[in-house]
């Protein structure tokens, strides 16, 4: 979330960047203001307040010593209501403090001054392109028809099990995924990435520090018994490694890599741009974390972007980066890259990455601080990008690398899959 102290500073601007999300910031932010000035306020009362109750403790204490006992029980009488007073402005303090948090959880990122102005993915800007799209036969499948055609992926079955949007993968089809998962991670780790195994479900303070709640609780698996989410994203357990931690300067960079499955309650609608692997409830994904500083994160972005680019080059992918518009950021993103492959069977771009910055706005809420060399305390930066998300990376290949005699095994994934060919 925003700094009251930057909303202060900065509020025109930030009225005028969120502008770019259609989002109309002048109310909200002037009543931000208006909180903070209270607890402020009603702080400075709080303190003056304990500081007199305590300056009349001590006299009480010095009175009794001295025998005057009638003058230290007046005092205790005016200490008693003092404390009274104090209670009733802690209470106004912490009221306040909670009214601020809530309102400044519904207070998007503010988007970078690159980021254009937008209402959906249509204003979404395209920056780079890459790779050539084949040419299928006349007789091409969509992935779907072609894991049923080589018994690889088994979508009625995981119908069966758990319900729509819980495919089965077998045989060469568990194996190529298996392949991805691990190229995937060898690529981040020879990247500089640590490699970090986390768990697949989190708590309330997890998911507010990297922004699922308040903001997508409707999206997210809950266990009410145990208060407990499953995770949309790796980014969520890995960027909590360090909440509530201060860190050095000299720690900069920090770089996560995890895989887990993700989970994800989106609303199931029908058409042929959700079938197969185009949308799942459950799914997997090999996730990249950066912690930053400041200065250096918009490079740190620009190198996750490169490193994308690195890898579905390997794997000779079609595919373009788009600059997402205001409308279409992310609520907590300050800038994001969408990757989307060309999927030649279904004649159709789509998303298998996204690389966002989120600046200092995950930070706030996580209380990730850094220490620079003359001691004073900064938040740090965190970014994150998916590297790669599998389902439509698998469905892509399964379709730009299906022949006429099966379908062909990108080079670099062979020494994983042990075969070059699904037929």
């Amino acid at each position: 979330m925003l700094q009251v102290q930057f909303i202060k500073e900065n509020t025109e601007l930030i009225i005028e960047r969120l502008k770019k999300r259609n989002f109309d910031a002048t109310s909200v932010l002037k009543e931000v203001i208006a909180l903070d000035d209270k607890r402020r306020s009603t702080q400075v009362l709080f303190d003056d307040t304990q500081a007199e109750s305590n300056k009349l403790s001590k006299e009480i204490g010095v009175l009794f010593k001295n025998g005057e006992a009638q003058k230290a029980n007046l005092l205790k009488e005016k200490t008693v209501q003092l404390k009274g007073k104090a209670k009733e402005l802690s209470e106004i303090v912490n009221q306040t403090q909670a009214a601020l948090t809530e309102l400044l959880y519904t207070i998007p990122n503010v988007p970078h001054e690159l980021v254009k102005a937008g209402t959906n993915e249509e204003d979404n800007e395209e920056v780079f392109t890459a790779g050539e799209i084949p040419v299928l036969s006349e007789n091409a499948l969509p992935h779907w028809e072609l894991a049923k055609k080589y018994d690889i992926i088994d979508f009625e079955l995981g119908n069966k099990i758990s319900g729509a949007g819980f495919p089965v993968y077998k045989g060469k089809g568990a194996r190529l995924q298996r392949a991805l998962i691990s190229y995937f991670l060898d690529k981040n780790t020879e990247a500089g990435y640590t490699e970090v195994q986390v768990p697949h479900l989190v708590n309330e303070a997890s998911a507010i520090g990297t922004g699922q709640l308040p903001d997508k609780e409707g999206q997210m698996y809950h266990d009410a018994q145990d208060d407990l989410y499953l995770i949309p994203t790796g980014e969520v357990p890995v960027t909590n490694i360090l909440r509530d931690e201060l860190i050095s300067e000299s720690d900069f960079p920090i770089c996560y890599t995890t895989y887990t499955p993700c989970f994800r309650r989106e609303a199931g609608s029908y058409g042929a741009h959700v079938r197969g692997l185009n949308r799942l409830h459950q799914f997997d994904k090999v996730e990249i974390v950066r912690f930053e500083h400041p200065d250096k994160s918009y490079e740190a972005l620009e190198g996750m972007v490169d490193h994308v680019k690195g890898i579905l080059a390997e794997l000779k992918l079609p595919y373009r980066i788009l600059r997402l518009c205001g409308g279409d950021t992310g609520f907590v993103a300050a800038m994001t890259y969408d990757f989307e492959l060309f999927s030649t069977a279904q004649d159709r771009w789509l998303e298998i990455s996204s690389v966002s910055n989120f600046e200092a706005y995950q930070a706030n809420r996580l209380k990730l601080r850094y220490k620079d060399e003359n001691n004073k305390k900064h938040l740090a930066h965190t970014l994150n990008g998916s590297a790669l998300a599998l389902p439509r990376v698998l469905a892509g290949i399964l379709e730009n690398y299906q022949t006429p005699n099966g379908i062909k095994v990108p080079d670099c994934l062979v020494k994983y899959t042990g075969f070059d060919i699904i037929n």
